[in-house]
């Protein structure tokens, strides 16, 4: 399987293929620049292509991640510009490097009409994907249910896109931390989510996964991740999820919290392991 984690871009586009490479990773994400910030990044090219390289040549699969102050349900005018700017210039950087997409957090809305909120992100990644022609595509994140309930069902998430100008230009991103929080998955019922998931065609437009453990427990809507099989899903569940065939060739992202060393090589072996096996017992902590 594709599985990696999330790699500083502190070293260059190159530097984070390196990295996730010596690991032992065969997938990364990155944050494309500052992830705090809405600025527009005027990026190193020939870095951006050296990791294109390096990927391809290293069998590495990559995607970026948007900043964490990006809306698709931005209304004002300055700030719905400035967000179809950043989200270009992502996708841009995205594929330069050789990536499969951009991730993107579904939107919230605070008004008091949720459809209001779901013509807004129709119409940004509308203007958005108007002239793009490269490979990279938006991939929606599902949402964990914190501060309202867009973005944390299928049937939403694939009626956006099929509303679309261009729908091919946009896939999914599934979060399991956020699909545990919402309560579309309960832990124990993936084979029904993934036959649900499968015959709506979701499971054929998905990109990547963010694979995460969750603190607190289902249907809670709290978006904190734990660490694989030590948290609310636990590694059994996990397991079954990582045994399903169309994740097979998906990076499948680690957004675990780092551990002591700063690198997630021991979660990585962890996951290859829940992924071939049915014994889901865990390491017994010394």
């Amino acid at each position: 399987m594709r599985i990696g984690c999330h790699i500083s871009i502190r070293n260059g586009y190159l530097g984070a293929a390196r990295t996730a490479y010596a690991i032992g990773a065969n997938a990364f994400q990155y944050f494309p620049k500052n992830p705090r910030s809405m600025g527009i990044k005027d990026f190193d090219k020939k870095d951006a292509e050296a990791c294109r390289r390096f990927s391809r040549d290293h069998g590495l699969r990559s995607i970026a991640h948007t900043a964490y102050p990006i809306n698709l349900c931005a209304a004002e005018a300055e700030l719905y510009e400035l967000t179809v700017r950043h989200l270009r210039n992502d996708l841009e950087i995205a594929e330069a490097c050789g990536s499969l997409g951009v991730v993107v957090h579904f939107g919230h809305f605070k008004g008091p009409d949720p459809l209001e909120g779901y013509k807004r992100i129709i119409q940004m990644l509308n203007e958005l994907l108007a002239d793009w022609s490269g490979q990279a595509k938006i991939l929606l994140e599902n949402n964990a249910g914190v501060g309202g309930r867009m973005g944390t069902t299928i049937e939403e998430l694939l009626q956006v896109r099929s509303l679309l100008a261009a729908p091919e230009k946009v896939g999914f991103c599934l979060d399991t931390c956020h699909a545990f929080a919402s309560g579309l998955w309960r832990g124990d019922n993936w084979d029904e989510v993934a036959e649900r998931m499968r015959s709506s065609g979701y499971l054929a437009l998905l990109g990547a996964v963010h694979l995460n453990d969750s603190v607190y427990p289902c249907c809670s809507c709290r978006d904190r991740h734990a660490p694989i099989g030590r948290g609310e899903i636990g590694a059994e569940a996990i397991a079954r999820f990582l045994q399903t065939p169309e994740l097979a060739d998906l990076p499948i992202i680690l957004e675990t919290p780092a551990p002591a060393d700063g690198g997630h090589q021991q979660e990585i072996a962890l996951v290859r392991q829940l992924a071939q096996t049915e014994d889901t017992r865990l390491p017994v902590e010394k």
